[in-house]
């Protein structure tokens, strides 16, 4: 039976309710986790691979969905911008007052500023609402791949999944 991403172009939230790479509640809760959101058996492992805390297990069979073992991850944020697929996501649901904050990739240009007032998108680009920029990220070591994390109220953590900059 094909999923409901092959019909839609994109994932629902029933798929990735039982991924192995999406973390607990309780887990994300603790503080900032990847979130891999990665629901294809193709041949990759860069997640794996660039992973040193056993956080991100693909196994021998590169085919294989990735799972996160949240408890070993430390929140360094390598397997967001490694991942060609941009199917990684660092969440962090600690912020006080019902906040929480989502690290993206993101390779578009003009790249948005801290403090910056974004629109959040869901995984079908609907719009959410308002975010603020809290931090953009790039490097060499990043190569052509920029993070942009946003603060958005808790219950869009595992929805925001890209921005719209002001037109």
């Amino acid at each position: 039976m094909p999923s409901d991403s092959s019909k839609t172009g994109f994932l629902t939230e029933a798929e990735l309710k039982d991924s192995p790479g999406v973390p607990s509640e309780a887990r994300r809760i603790k503080g900032p986790v990847a979130t891999i959101e990665c629901m294809e058996d193709i041949p990759c492992n860069p997640c794996e691979s660039s992973c040193n805390y056993d956080a991100i297990i693909v196994g021998e069979d590169i085919t294989n969905l990735p799972h996160l073992y949240g408890d070993n991850c430390v929140a360094c944020q390598t397997c967001v911008y490694i991942c060609p697929g941009q199917a990684i996501f660092m969440i962090d649901e600690s912020l006080p007052d019902g906040r929480a904050t989502v690290m993206m990739p993101y390779e578009y240009r003009p790249l948005p500023e801290k403090e910056d007032i974004v629109t959040a998108l869901d995984r079908a680009g609907h719009e959410l609402g308002d975010a603020k920029v809290v931090r953009v990220r790039q490097s060499k070591k990043m190569d052509q791949t920029a993070t942009v994390t946003i603060e958005v109220p808790r219950d869009w953590s595992m929805l925001a999944r890209a921005i719209q900059l002001e037109r």
